[in-house]
């Protein structure tokens, strides 16, 4: 059962998430004895394709062309389709992200395949085909039997982990068709924000909520996030009544993140924030209300008022740095 992963780049880069997913494929690929294969589309850079190898990923297909310079769901899937039948893959993967969730399901259309959304784990079994994913916005977990020939998966960020693995790649020529007929999105204006920290791509994140009681407290949500290298964010009420921009607003309508270490302050913990961040690998709250659901969601958690708390931590903090 050879395996393809779609490899996302961003300016001809790859992020942490793409070499979890080379990870997580390439252990499938050992698990079922089989091959695993690459597909990137558009100008990513030559030595960016080449740390790909470290991760496991036995074979690359690079298709460069100036038109995959913009995402258009319609001709990204059908180049991929076709990569699938060159490869002979019957088990697609892609990340659990914005792209990731829009490919995948036209792909698994496309292909008449059964789709299973974040996966958390690797497969159960392999005939039939078992595998986990999260439910509930990672409150709980099923195990999902699929009973098409093909299988499409997407890989919930950080629920593998990356690890390196050193093979050699092998760089393929295939011979796939372009239609760019096919392609209908047209990239008007681009809009960059710049940071310090950008929060989809932070490893740790500090965000507050309304236990924060007004932007003018603010200071102490930036002061721990800056001896942490960290980046800040907050919840939809906060942004809603204008205490901070709305690109900081995470949550099920706003930003999905998925950082390594995620400090929830003064936050309650609503499901629709929950389901922005339950992709965290730990989860830190601080809440004077021990009774928040915040603390449901939390690997860790204190007890007290955030102003009092976070100024104490962020000079142990400065402290132990020293």
């Amino acid at each position: 059962m050879n395996i393809l992963v779609y490899l996302e780049h961003w300016d001809g880069k790859f992020k942490k998430s793409t070499f979890e997913l080379v990870s997580y494929a390439a252990a499938i690929a050992k698990q079922f004895q089989s091959n695993v294969y690459g597909i990137v589309l558009g100008n990513a850079e030559t030595n960016e394709i080449e740390q790909l190898s470290k991760y496991g990923l036995e074979n690359i297909i690079h298709i460069q062309n100036d038109v995959f310079k913009v995402l258009d769901n319609q001709l990204f899937t059908d180049v991929i389709s076709q990569t699938v039948e060159f490869v002979n893959a019957k088990c697609i993967i892609f990340a659990h992200n914005n792209t990731g969730k829009a490919l995948a399901s036209r792909l698994s259309a496309k292909l008449k395949a059964g789709l299973v959304s974040g996966v958390v784990a690797l497969p159960e079994s392999k005939s039939p085909f078992i595998i986990r994913k999260k439910l509930f916005t990672g409150k709980a977990t099923a195990q999902v039997k699929v009973n098409t020939e093909k299988c499409v998966l997407t890989l919930s960020q950080n629920a593998y982990g990356v690890y390196e693995n050193s093979v050699a790649i092998n760089k393929i020529n295939a011979d796939i068709k372009i239609n760019a007929e096919l392609c209908k999105t047209n990239l008007k204006e681009v809009q960059k924000f710049t940071a310090k920290v950008l929060l989809t791509d932070a490893e740790i994140v500090v965000s507050g909520g309304r236990g924060l009681k007004g932007p003018e407290n603010w200071h102490v949500i930036e002061e721990l996030a800056d001896v942490l290298g960290a980046a800040t964010a907050c919840t939809r009420p906060v942004s809603d009544e204008g205490w901070r921009p709305h690109h900081e607003h995470v949550g099920q309508t706003g930003k999905i993140v998925a950082p390594m270490l995620y400090f929830a302050c003064g936050i309650s913990g609503a499901i629709q924030h929950v389901a922005g961040i339950s992709s965290s690998k730990y989860i830190i709250a601080i809440n004077k209300d021990a009774e928040a659901p915040i603390f449901e969601a939390a690997d860790y958690g204190i007890v007290g008022d955030v102003m009092q708390v976070l100024p104490e931590l962020t000079k142990k903090i400065k402290e132990f740095k020293k």
